[in-house]
């Protein structure tokens, strides 16, 4: 029996509207469940499939343009500034940093390379992670002359040896940018990634040497982070305009450097399996497993929740903000990405 072509389309649109409720009835849920104390401090979720927002939600007295600090997840925008730089010849990934810090010349500390930054292997004796010390950071903000502070920071080991999470290799990384285009930090930034993206309400943190903080606590509204995971993914392009070259977004995200820790672990998603992170350019990648997901998350992450993502498998870019400073439930964005909002997408497709 040959079925009529109207019938079909009914059929179809029937289907459509039932999977289109499905995924609003589970963005429903994902906001009331937000909403409650399962996931406290959670401040802002924005997720964007093809470039179109599919979630966007505030909470906790957060609204669409309330400014959210970044914390350590702006490293990874100084990343995409180097790439520029880069592009633009300023500066090569195998050049070493005596080259623009000549308070290190003739200094082994001279010989750190803009990889080795970018990729936190310089092998300056700090280091943020596992406790095992200094907190170069903390003593760095109780100082005057952060620069002097840093240029005194004795090596550990050789460059190029071994990861350790701090955040003055990004911070060195921002002075960099500043020599060589003769621009400070931020109007470097102004420039060639926010203008271009139309990021205009922002607030830097000023160092007492008078730069942008280039390793954190940058403000900015969480949909202007979503602008800079959809950047990413989209291979440095934004609406038909090349930001960053996608050689660099390949380079800087291919994330080959075991960090030895699960963002998912300290998420603590029952029957989870996790893999350690990997680290690239200033940028993460972890594997998800639960039940019958299976993919892999870009990521940049800050301090108490503060992550943009990008999942390639499902062309989606997300921005999380939160408030759950110094403690594991600054993860539970993860959680939260496994149980609800790839669930999510699996409805979108």
């Amino acid at each position: 029996m040959k079925i009529p072509y109207s019938l079909i389309v009914l059929l179809f649109l029937g289907l459509s509207c039932t999977g289109q409720q499905t995924v609003n009835n589970k963005v429903i849920e994902l906001k009331e469940i937000v909403s409650s104390d399962q996931y406290p401090n959670i401040d802002g979720i924005l997720v964007a499939k093809d470039d179109r927002i599919i979630i966007e939600a505030y909470f906790n007295g957060f609204e669409k343009d309330s400014l959210h600090d970044t914390r350590s997840s702006f490293k990874s925008v100084t990343s995409l500034l180097a790439g520029i730089a880069v592009d633009k010849g300023l500066f090569k990934v195998t050049d070493q940093v005596q080259k623009f810090i000549p308070e290190w010349k003739d200094d082994p500390r001279g010989t750190i390379t803009i990889k080795n930054l970018l990729e936190m292997k310089s092998g300056l004796a700090c280091e943020g992670f596992f406790g095992i010390g200094p907190d170069c950071e903390a003593e760095m903000w109780d100082t005057k002359d952060w620069l002097n502070y840093i240029l005194h920071i004795p090596l550990r080991h050789r460059p190029g040896l071994n990861w350790a999470y701090t955040s003055m290799e990004p911070e060195l990384v921002g002075i960099i940018i500043s020599r060589t285009s003769g621009m400070t930090l931020m109007q470097f930034a102004k420039t060639h990634l926010f203008k271009p993206l139309g990021i205009e309400k922002y607030k830097w943190h000023i160092t007492p040497n008078g730069g942008g903080y280039a390793a954190g606590s940058f403000n900015i509204k969480p949909i202007d982070m979503l602008k800079i995971a959809q950047l990413v993914l989209n291979k440095g392009k934004w609406k038909g305009r090349q930001i960053v070259s996608d050689n660099w977004i390949d380079e800087s995200t291919t994330c080959e450097i075991d960090v030895e820790m699960s963002f998912v672990r300290f998420a603590r998603t029952q029957d989870a399996k996790y893999t350690t992170a990997n680290y690239g350019y200033l940028w993460y990648r972890e594997l998800l497993q639960y039940n019958d997901i299976y993919t892999e998350v870009l990521f940049a992450s800050g301090n108490g929740g503060q992550y943009m993502m990008i999942l390639e498998d499902y062309n989606t870019a997300i921005a999380f903000t939160g408030s759950n400073y110094g403690n594991w439930k600054g993860k539970l964005p993860f959680d939260i990405v496994l149980k609800y909002i790839i669930p999510i997408l699996e409805e979108e497709k």
